[in-house]
This record gives C-alpha cells, sequence and structure tokens, in this order.
C-alpha cells in the first residue's frame, strides 16, 4: 500500500480487512431481489412484485446516543439504532423496507470497531426484512478523536401506491394505537448525558435503581424496530395513518400525520412510562413539557383506525410480541390535547 497514504493518517490495508469482517454479515441480510455482491460502485435491486409501486426512501443517524457507545466500547446496539431509525419512518407510511445502505466515517479506522457496527446494522436489518446492499467507510485523520466515529444511514421501501399511508383517511372519532418503546430510544441524549452524567462517565457501570442493568446498559438499549409488527397490523385492521415517535415526543410527531384541521387528545395513564423517565424526571426537575417534548416517555410508535378496530388491533400487536395501548382519539380541535393524570 502507499506508506505516504499510511503516514498522513489513512490505512488502506485497515479498510480492507474492514471489508473482509463486514461481509459474513452483509450476506445473512441478503433478499432474492439482491443482485451481485458487496464491493461494486452501488448496490444492486430488482423491484418486483408490485403493481403500482412508489418507493420511499428515509435517512438518519444515532445522535449524541453515540458518546455513550465510545464510553462503553459496545458498539452492535448502534447499528441497530441506525437501522431502526429509518425503517421505522418507512412502515408508518406503509412501506416495506426493502434495501439499506450505511456511512461510518472515523479519524481512524479499527476493524474491529468496524465490524461491531456493521453487525449490528445486519441484525437491525434482519429484523426489519431488508437487505444491507452497500454503504461507505470513510477513515479521515483529524475530524474525529481517537476511537470515536459518526454512523448513519439510508433505507429504501415500497407500497403500492394506492396502499400508501399519508392520514388522509384519519377523522375525529378514530382510535389512537400507541406501540411501546424499549426506553430512550435514539433521542434526547444531550439531555440525558447533561443530566445523568455530569458527574462523569463513572455512573455507566452503576447498577440502576430499579433493577439489574447498569446505566450505560439501559442508555445503549437499542431503538425498537417495529417494521413487521406494523406490517402484520396492516394487513388484519384498517390502518389509517401512524407516527414513528422519535425527537419531539408524542407532542410533535402526531400532528405530523393528521389533517392539520383536525387534532388529537391523549390520555396520561393509559400506558406505563417506563422508570429511565420517572429518573430523568426527579435528577433533572423536568416537568411535563419538557418531558413530553423531548423524549418518547413509553410510545414509540402510534397507528390510527377506527375505534371499532380497537381491541383486534391490539391483540395482533400482543400476538407480534408488541405491549399495545389505545391512548387517545382524534378529535375536531386541532392540536394535541392532553387528559387523565400526570405521572410526574
Amino acid at each position: 500500500m502507499s506508506e505516504a497514504y499510511r503516514q498522513a493518517g489513512v490505512d488502506l490495508d485497515a479498510g480492507n480487512e474492514a471489508v473482509k469482517r463486514i461481509k459474513g454479515h452483509v450476506q445473512r441480510t441478503r433478499r432474492p431481489e439482491v443482485l451481485g455482491g458487496i464491493g461494486g460502485f452501488g448496490g444492486l435491486f430488482r423491484l418486483s412484485g408490485y403493481r403500482d409501486p412508489v418507493l420511499v426512501a428515509a435517512t438518519d443517524g444515532v445522535g449524541t446516543k453515540l458518546k455513550i457507545a465510545f464510553a462503553m466500547d459496545q458498539h452492535d446496539a448502534i447499528g441497530v439504532d441506525c437501522v431502526a431509525m429509518c425503517v421505522n419512518d418507512l412502515v408508518v407510511q406503509g412501506a416495506e423496507p426493502l434495501f439499506f445502505l450505511d456511512y461510518l466515517a472515523t479519524g481512524k479506522l479499527d476493524p474491529a470497531q468496524a465490524e461491531a457496527v456493521v453487525k449490528g446494522i445486519a441484525d437491525g436489518c434482519e429484523e426489519a426484512g431488508c437487505s444491507l446492499i452497500g454503504g461507505e467507510t470513510a477513515e479521515m485523520p483529524g475530524m474525529y478523536s481517537g476511537g470515536e466515529y459518526d454512523v448513519a444511514g439510508f433505507a429504501v421501501g415500497a407500497a403500492e401506491k394506492d396502499r400508501l399511508l399519508d392520514g388522509r383517511y384519519i377523522r375525529p372519532g378514530d382510535v389512537i394505537l400507541g406501540l411501546a418503546s424499549d426506553g430512550l430510544h435514539s433521542n434526547g441524549y444531550s439531555l440525558v448525558r447533561r443530566i445523568l452524567l455530569k458527574e462523569g462517565w463513572a455512573r455507566l457501570e452503576q447498577t440502576v435503581p430499579w433493577g439489574r442493568q447498569t446505566w450505560g446498559e439501559a442508555l445503549l438499549t437499542p431503538t425498537r424496530i417495529y417494521v413487521k409488527s406494523f406490517l402484520s397490523l396492516m394487513e388484519t385492521c384498517r390502518i389509517k395513518g401512524g407516527a414513528h415517535i422519535t425527537g419531539g415526543g408524542l407532542e410533535e410527531n402526531v400532528p405530523r400525520m393528521i389533517p392539520p384541521r383536525y387534532g388529537v387528545r391523549i390520555h396520561r395513564g393509559r400506558w406505563p412510562v417506563p422508570d429511565i423517565f420517572h429518573a430523568l424526571s426527579r435528577e433533572g426537575k423536568l416537568g411535563p413539557e419538557d418531558l413530553y417534548r423531548t423524549f418518547n416517555m413509553g410510545i414509540g410508535m402510534v397507528l390510527f383506525l377506527p375505534e371499532e378496530e380497537a381491541q383486534e388491533a391490539v391483540k395482533t400487536a400482543v400476538e407480534a410480541g408488541e405491549r399495545a395501548y389505545v391512548i387517545g382519539e382524534v378529535i375536531r380541535d386541532s392540536g394535541v390535547h392532553w387528559s387523565g393524570r400526570n405521572p410526574f
């Protein structure tokens, strides 16, 4: 290899080693529609089986949750997060995720670290039923501190045009079905670090007050992937729309999928709020506005459907492995209206 390039900080041999390490992870995500293999200038995917397909695309990253991964030197969960943040955005529009590409940038490439991230990405792709068909690993000396990187993803899905979920058929009286989150997912970590880690990283090794895991393990719990459950619900119920609850919480994300002339009423107390949010409320002295406009508060995905199908939807979701709750309804007044007891 170029010795001059190595001295400048770019190790081509490390890049080749990383590619070797990740090939097996990429292979296990392969769908029949994938053409070619890893290493080409672009991933190839043959779209078939659709009458009138619409492609749906989404891209996202993981944010400052990466800081926790660096401190813990644990990276596979971050890969799952990267996939989840993209594919959950696809499925709420009625699209089946088809393929995924990743971008990993670092100051000095560590093949073992890169493999751990890509392993997590492959795990997420398997869970979502999509293929990892390509990506880019960029070694950029001087851009990142030692051991640090950034990762982003790009996903493409497809839906029949007449089955797209754009919220146009949502009406007052429709109910909101909430699917439980697995904690923080990948949002609000700048605030989380300011509250929980103000005295340093040592707290990551301490046990949380509500269980046996450490704070580090709790904070690295990956974003839940709802793809298969959501697609199952679309087959059994008249789903009219959905929202992935990310940054901005229920307050900001639910209105994105309903006609602007309508609003929603959400009933606090209809679902259990995970312990980590109670801890953040106590230690950060956060009120409801900060909590509900920053975090998912225990609901990672919502779906809109007719009231008469609510119980069947709950049953289908539970059979698919979700914890599901009817958390509210669509009303004629615009905006998000809250009722019920505030749990904080």
